[in-house]
């Protein structure tokens, strides 16, 4: 197999770069790519990591898998597809976005397709040459599109994060067959379920298609029929170690899932469990009443009920100025970044009961 400049053999790792794009300065911008291709036939799989530069949990949990599987005595089914670092120029300044023009590389994939996103329609604006960033997503995804059968695209969330797994919506209609998305859909449970993390489910549909999230990496690769999923290794800006040893075992249950592995390794990561009787679903919940410091009152990973006070707001001499409280019961999964707070800005992100369907009629 060959991506780029890494071109592999049976049984074999080759590691290359992809040119992405040309720099004024001179030279390419290059994605790091590793290839292990087994010794025998199978499935392929793809991982990413720092789509966002702030996000290095993900490439030392890919770097962590790629050692442990070239050191496995048993052989490997199909190939391995691995880009470490997804946003080279976000990661040279430790920025979620790249420095091109801010533009959030995860919300740029499969943007030049009118109408074929999940959730949404693509699609430029009538003529206007795409930026450099959508070039790189582009690019990028020509080779993801050609060959993957699946897609891990491993994230961060805000500083205190409880790690989870995004689960996508899959939708239905002109493009897709009912009984196809239905089949896809089952396959995306099965492998986010394998990969081992509490599993929640994506904003509802309107706030998906509000966020634009039909163009993350996992929005365009499902909206083509390749299931995929977004695991959210704990906090952003350092390696938090369980969160990356999770990841590591993940991987491993994908890949065995998928059968390209006999065996999960026995010394599994500690378990981040979210306890519930149905499914969740993904809530920016509650937002400030008041402009001023932040304190909090709960942690990542607690569980939290209607009415009970989450934060106090502040002033900056010290006296409460409001408390506020949640309207919904679930899950905290991260607590927003920054002691400052405006009104209406948001405090928490939520895994709540979701009454939604993953399976979805589109209307175009």
């Amino acid at each position: 197999m060959k991506v780029g400049t890494a071109e592999s053999e049976p049984g074999e790792i080759s590691r290359g770069h992809l040119s992405v794009a040309e720099l004024p300065t001179g030279g390419d911008e290059r994605l790091p790519v590793v290839v292990v291709e087994g010794e025998e036939p199978g499935p392929t799989a793809w991982a990413t990591g720092a789509i966002h530069g702030d996000e290095p949990t993900g490439t030392a949990a890919i770097h962590e898998f790629l050692d442990r599987v070239r050191d496995r005595a048993k052989p490997l089914r199909g190939t391995l597809v691995c880009v470490p670092v997804t946003n080279p120029a976000g990661v040279r300044t430790n920025s979620r976005t790249s420095y091109y023009h801010g533009d959030d590389p995860n919300r740029l994939f499969g943007v030049g397709r009118e109408g074929e996103s999940e959730g949404g329609s693509g699609g430029g604006d009538g003529g206007t040459p795409p930026r450099v960033q959508q070039v790189i997503c582009e690019r990028l995804y020509e080779e993801i599109r050609a060959d993957a059968d699946v897609v891990v695209s491993l994230h961060t969330s805000w500083v205190a994060t409880h790690p989870y797994t995004i689960r996508p919506r899959v939708g239905y209609g002109a493009h897709r067959e009912e009984a196809a998305a239905a089949s896809l859909r089952d396959r995306v449970v099965e492998l986010a379920d394998a990969f081992g993390l509490p599993v929640v489910n994506q904003f509802g549909r309107a706030e998906t298609e509000r966020r634009a999230l039909a163009h993350t990496l996992t929005g365009a690769a499902v909206a083509d029929g390749i299931p995929a999923f977004t695991p959210e290794l704990g906090g952003r800006f350092v390696v938090e170690r369980d969160a990356r040893e999770a990841a590591v075992a993940g991987l491993f249950g994908v890949c065995s899932t998928l059968g390209m592995l006999d065996d999960v390794p026995e010394d599994r990561s500690p378990a981040f469990k979210l306890s519930a009787e149905g499914d969740l679903k993904r809530l920016v919940h509650p937002h400030a009443d008041a402009a001023g410091l932040v304190r909090y009152r709960v942690r990542e990973g607690e569980w939290v009920d209607s009415g009970d006070v989450v934060a106090d707001v502040r002033t900056p001499h010290g006296e409460r100025k409001s408390t506020v409280a949640t309207e919904r019961s679930g899950y905290v999964l991260s607590l927003h970044e920054g002691a400052a707070v405006y009104e209406n800005d948001p405090l928490l992100d939520l895994a709540v009961p979701d009454g939604e369907p993953l399976l979805y009629e589109r209307s175009g």
